[in-house]
C-alpha cells in the first residue's frame, strides 16, 4: 500500500508540477490585485466599450509572446506578467472579462488604459476631457475590488489571511494625469497636478489597507524625457534641452520631481500603517539602465520606437502602431519603446527583473521561487 501511495505522489510531481509544487507554502504570494493603467493593463480596456485606441486588439500588439493581441499595449508581456510567473502565479484576469464561474484566487487585474488616478470629472472641467480615453479613474478600479471582494472571502478571519499573503499593486498610475496636461503643449500644469495626483493614489492605499491589504506595491514613473512620444511631442532645436543620451533634461527632471513626491507620501503612510508593508517601485531607475547603455542590454536604440509611422522616433500621432501608414520592426527585442508611449516585452522584462530581484524595490520585494522565463 506504502509503495502504491508513492507512485501515485511521484506520478503526480511529475506530471502535474504546477499543481503540487504551486501549493500556497511554497510561495510567498497566493493572490496579486493590481490597479492602473495601460503600462499593466491585460484587457479591461477593450472589454470596457471604449473605442479611441481598438488596434491594441488586433496584430502586432501582442505578437511577441501570445502570438495574438490580448489588450496588453506592447508586443508581448507587461511588468505585471513577469511578476506573476516569477510567484508562480497564473496571468491575471482582466476584471472586465471575468466569467461566473471563474477561478479568480490567484488574483485579478483591475487596471485600464487611459485610466487616470485623478477623477475623470476634474480634466473635463480643466478643459482637457477631449484627451479622455476612459472614465475608469482609480477610484473605479477601487470599486470593483470592493465589489468583488466577497466573491475572494467572506469572514473577516478569511479576508484577513487571504490578504496577508496577496500582493497590491498600486501602479503605476498618475502618468496618464500628466500626459494629458502634457497633451494640451503646457508643461506649466505638470508641476501643479503633482500635489493631487500623489494624495489620491495616497488615499487609494490607505483605503485597500482597510479592506485588508498588507503588502502594497506603489511603481513611480517612467523618464519620460526619454519616451518617443515626449521626444516628438516636445521636440526642440536647442541641444542644451537634451542630455548626452538625447533625453529631454527637463521632462526628466520633472518626473524624478514626481517620483520624489511619491516616495516621500509612503514613507508617511508607512509612519501611520505600521502593520502594512508599503513599498516603492523604482520604474525610472530600473528603466534607465537601458537608456544609459541601450547596446549593454540587447537594444539597438533607445529612443526610437519599434512600431510606428516615421519621424526622427518612429512615433507620429497621425500614423500612430496599429493605424494606416505605420510600420513594426521586424525584432521589437531589439528596442526599448514599442510604440512611442508603451514599452516592449524585452524592456518589461528589464525593469520587472530589477523590480523582483533588486534592487530597485524599497524595501525589497519577498524573494521569488523561479527565474523569469
Amino acid at each position: 500500500m506504502k509503495i502504491y501511495i508513492l507512485l501515485v505522489i511521484t506520478f503526480l510531481t511529475f506530471c502535474f508540477p504546477g499543481k503540487v509544487a504551486s501549493n500556497s507554502s511554497s510561495r510567498p504570494y497566493d493572490a496579486i490585485f493590481n490597479f492602473g493603467d495601460s503600462l499593466s493593463d491585460t484587457g479591461n480596456f477593450l472589454h470596457s466599450g471604449a473605442i479611441k485606441f481598438p488596434v491594441i486588439g488586433q496584430l502586432p500588439y501582442g505578437r511577441t509572446y501570445f502570438k495574438h493581441a490580448t489588450g496588453r499595449c506592447s508586443d508581448g508581456r507587461l511588468v505585471i506578467d513577469f511578476i506573476a510567473e516569477a510567484y508562480g502565479l497564473p496571468f491575471l484576469p482582466p476584471y472586465l472579462a471575468l466569467t461566473k464561474d471563474q477561478n479568480i484566487h490567484g488574483g485579478v487585474n483591475f487596471a485600464v488604459a487611459g485610466a487616470t488616478a485623478l477623477d475623470s470629472e476634474i480634466f473635463i472641467e480643466a478643459g482637457l476631457g477631449k484627451f479622455l480615453w476612459t472614465n475608469d479613474s482609480l477610484s473605479t478600479q477601487l470599486d470593483w475590488f470592493k465589489k468583488l471582494k466577497p466573491s475572494l472571502c467572506t469572514t473577516k478571519q478569511d479576508c484577513d489571511s487571504y490578504f496577508n499573503r496577496s500582493l497590491f499593486l498600486v501602479g503605476e498610475i498618475g502618468g496618464n494625469d500628466i500626459n494629458y496636461a502634457a497633451f494640451a503643449g503646457n508643461l506649466t500644469r505638470l508641476q501643479a497636478i503633482v500635489p493631487p495626483v500623489v494624495e489620491t493614489i495616497a488615499k487609494a492605499i490607505n483605503e485597500l489597507i482597510a479592506e485588508g491589504a498588507r503588502e502594497l506595491l506603489v511603481p513611480g514613473n517612467l523618464p519620460i524625457g526619454c519616451s518617443a512620444f515626449y521626444l516628438t511631442l516636445f521636440r526642440s532645436g536647442n541641444k542644451e534641452d537634451y542630455d548626452e543620451r538625447g533625453c529631454l533634461k527637463a521632462l526628466n527632471g520633472f518626473a524624478a520631481y514626481y517620483n520624489k513626491q511619491l516616495s516621500q507620501a509612503l514613507e508617511t503612510l508607512r509612519q501611520k500603517n505600521p502593520h502594512a508593508r508599503i513599498l516603492y517601485a523604482d520604474y525610472y531607475g530600473a528603466a534607465n539602465r537601458f537608456y544609459h547603455a541601450p547596446g549593454h542590454h540587447g537594444f539597438t536604440t533607445g529612443l526610437r520606437a519599434c512600431c510606428g509611422g516615421g519621424g526622427p522616433y518612429n512615433f507620429n500621432i497621425s500614423a500612430r502602431c496599429g493605424h494606416t501608414g505605420s510600420k513594426a520592426c521586424p525584432n521589437s527585442s531589439t528596442y526599448s519603446n514599442w510604440d512611442g508611449i508603451h514599452l516592449t516585452e524585452a524592456a518589461y522584462r528589464y525593469i520587472a527583473e530589477g523590480l523582483i530581484y533588486g534592487p530597485f524595490t524599497y524595501p525589497p520585494l519577498k524573494t521569488s521561487p523561479n527565474k523569469i522565463a
